[in-house]
């Protein structure tokens, strides 16, 4: 029990400051939201690059539907780039060579986008787009790797060469001392650019290394 009728203090006791300062314990989350006073903008977060299926021969065409639908439905904080992966490619026909651009992966773009409801309603329902790449309805980004070696390929200068033969058929050299003598693909080195020609020289299959570029089908 508590007595009501207190002695009369004759000192008067210091006072007692607290220091409310709040202190973050970072052995202990407990899942709260982090402190006011640090940033809570995390920039890039969240942006992937997904791989986005669509008809054969309007990969153009669709890129540019999601980028008017990116503009028209205020898209552009969560969708941010389109693109269609292409390479350089020297193919060589009826003894002359152009170079052409080849789409890398035929009925595919990629899309860097945050993924929500949102933006997944954009890009899924451009004309064209036939789904995203993954499993079932979770579409699955690509790894930080695979977007790499994909950018490298396409700012490649060294253009890739079209082998339109292959071992055991009849070819035509079309450059250097053998020029116009005709031969059988013994062998291709993709990694060399290499091909070997069996010609029939004085009467007898001689091997010839060429380049692909010096070769055609005939």
């Amino acid at each position: 029990m508590f007595d009501d009728e207190r002695e009369e203090q004759d000192y008067d006791p210091e006072p007692v400051y607290l220091d409310t300062t709040p202190v973050r314990d970072d052995s202990d989350d407990d899942g709260l939201p982090p402190l006011l006073d640090e940033p809570t903008d995390k920039g890039d977060a969240g942006k992937q690059w997904y791989v986005v299926h669509c008809y054969s021969g309007y990969e153009n065409k669709v890129r540019f539907a999601i980028e008017q639908r990116i503009e028209t439905m205020g898209m552009r904080d969560k969708i941010f780039d389109v693109i269609v992966p292409t390479e350089e490619e020297i193919e060589v026909k009826d003894g002359k060579r152009r170079t052409v651009e080849r789409r890398v992966f035929p009925g595919y773009i990629l899309v860097e986008m945050k993924m929500d409801e949102d933006s997944w309603y954009v890009v899924r329902n451009t004309p064209g787009v036939t789904g995203f790449v993954g499993m079932g309805n979770d579409p699955t980004p690509l790894r930080p790797d695979e977007v790499k070696a994909i950018i490298a390929r396409m700012d490649s200068t060294t253009p890739t060469i079209k082998v339109t033969y292959k071992v055991g058929q009849k070819v035509r050299i079309i450059d250097g001392p053998f020029n116009d003598f005709m031969g059988l693909v013994a062998a291709i080195d993709p990694d060399k650019s290499k091909v070997r020609v069996m010609v029939n020289f004085f009467g007898r299959d001689t091997p010839v290394e060429l380049d692909f570029l010096e070769v055609e089908k005939v």
